[in-house]
């Protein structure tokens, strides 16, 4: 549209000039012609004998020119209204070198006025017509010495050409428009628009973790380069996860082997407070070990995202988990999801809110194109500066080496991990009420935003 836009503005400029240009060169034409009339007469006047100067008159008038032999110039000054081009015309029509005075004079009329007033009855009314009752003229006055002491006076008026739209100027600028807008649609909607939705829709799918198989390199040069870094940087990205994976693998696959012999061992010690003791320490060491490799992986392993319900979802897991919560929404709606790592992300929120707080509220809702999930408990909440220390592995609140009061330290770091790898993000705030607020934020199914939701 703004290509169409600007075409059709530089078309309408493009008439305005071209319209007056063909109105100065209307006046001109018209100028010239009675510029040389005016010397033929004038030649004439001088040639012939005093007794044809009449006959001479009457035959060069016409509705557009009237001639006139007086003894007083009707052109009492001596400048060049039009720069001198009439004259020259006449000088050297008469080839005169500047020995005879010759004066003229052009000046607009302004207002409504009749067609030239030599004109006939009928021919005016014609005239009126053609001129679509746009009646502004141009006089132009003569006054050619001749003989000497005679002037030979002549008064011509021509109308200013009426604005007109040419008809094959609007229909080539209608084609051209036309071919525009078909180039242009095709190649952005095909060439630069599509290429750039698929990157865009690559680039959100990575984001959450998703496989997302090569992009074809299309479009225009900058499009192409785009596309191929993009294609790089996955491939980059899918390698150092690939190697990460497999590192991790390795190490938790050494770390049982000891583990499991010095439970073996420990088995042998005589001593039972000692014996239970460090069985209860190497108990510990594989628990942290499986916990830290399971955070490590990003718990996103090979779960395919599904579009669900988040209120048939939520309501599952309040009935499914043992810690009891309200729950509450305002409307249905989907979101894609891995549900296995959303509910563990939900369920380490929800059991550590009712850990340290007491009763938890949930509460889902849309807004802005998100789904908010809120999880609120009545417990002493967070101090400000430890809002976010919490999200770190292994930070834990309560000092104590309990697992029985205190975890790993790992379950608000894996609910980021699983959240954030769902495109979304996870926050702390305290109520000013009293307690902690966690929020939730998850983007909608693509089907939610065709809807318009």
């Amino acid at each position: 549209m703004l290509v169409v836009a600007a075409l059709a503005v530089a078309q309408v400029i493009s008439l305005w000039l071209f319209a007056d240009e063909r109105s100065l060169a209307v006046r001109a034409a018209l100028g010239f012609e009675a510029a040389g009339r005016a010397a033929n007469v004038a030649r004439l006047v001088e040639e012939a004998p005093s007794d044809l100067h009449l006959s001479i008159l009457r035959a060069a008038n016409s509705p557009l020119v009237r001639f006139d032999l007086s003894d007083t110039p009707s052109v009492q000054h001596t400048g060049h209204s039009d720069g001198g081009g009439v004259e020259a015309r006449i000088r050297a029509l008469l080839d005169d070198n500047f020995s005879r005075d010759i004066r003229v004079e052009l000046h607009e009329i302004q207002g409504q006025i009749l067609p030239l007033p030599h004109l006939s009855p009928g021919m005016a009314e014609m005239h009126k017509a053609m001129m679509r009752g746009e009646l502004s003229a141009v006089e132009m006055n003569l006054s050619i010495a001749v003989d000497g002491s005679r002037w030979l006076n002549v008064g011509t008026r021509f109308e200013r050409p009426p604005f007109q739209w040419p008809f094959y100027s609007m229909l080539t600028f209608a084609l051209s428009a036309g071919m525009i807008l078909v180039v242009v649609f095709w190649f952005v909607m095909t060439r630069l628009l599509g290429p750039l939705r698929q990157l865009v829709a690559a680039a959100d799918r990575l984001g959450r973790g998703e496989d997302v198989r090569e992009l074809p390199e299309i479009g225009p040069t900058e499009v192409r380069d785009l596309t191929r870094t993009f294609n790089h940087m996955q491939d980059r990205l899918t390698r150092f996860v690939a190697d990460r994976t497999r590192l991790l693998a390795a190490l938790g696959h050494d770390l049982r082997s000891p583990l499991t012999a010095m439970r073996v061992r420990v088995e042998m010690v005589d001593d039972d407070e000692t014996r239970d003791s460090l069985i209860a320490s190497v108990e510990e060491m594989q628990s942290m070990v499986e916990a830290t490799l399971t955070f490590a992986r990003g718990l996103t392993g090979s779960e395919s995202p599904e579009v669900v319900n988040v209120s048939s979802f939520l309501e599952d897991l309040r009935k499914d988990m043992v810690v009891p919560f309200e729950l509450n929404g305002d409307r249905d709606y989907e979101a894609r999801l891995r549900p296995h790592a959303m509910r563990r992300a939900l369920r380490n929120v929800i059991e550590n809110a009712e850990r340290y707080g007491g009763s938890v509220h949930m509460h889902h809702e849309l807004a802005n194109g998100e789904v908010v999930m809120t999880i609120d408990d009545e417990g002493p909440g967070i101090p400000a500066t430890d809002l976010e220390r919490v999200f770190d592995p292994f930070f834990r609140l309560e000092k104590s080496r309990s697992l029985e009061t205190g975890g790993h330290g790992l379950g608000l770091s894996i609910a980021r991990t699983i959240v954030r790898a769902h495109g979304g993000e996870i926050s702390l705030t305290n109520r000013e009420a009293g307690g902690l607020r966690a929020t939730i934020t998850i983007p909608l199914a693509e089907t939610n935003i065709a809807k318009g939701e």
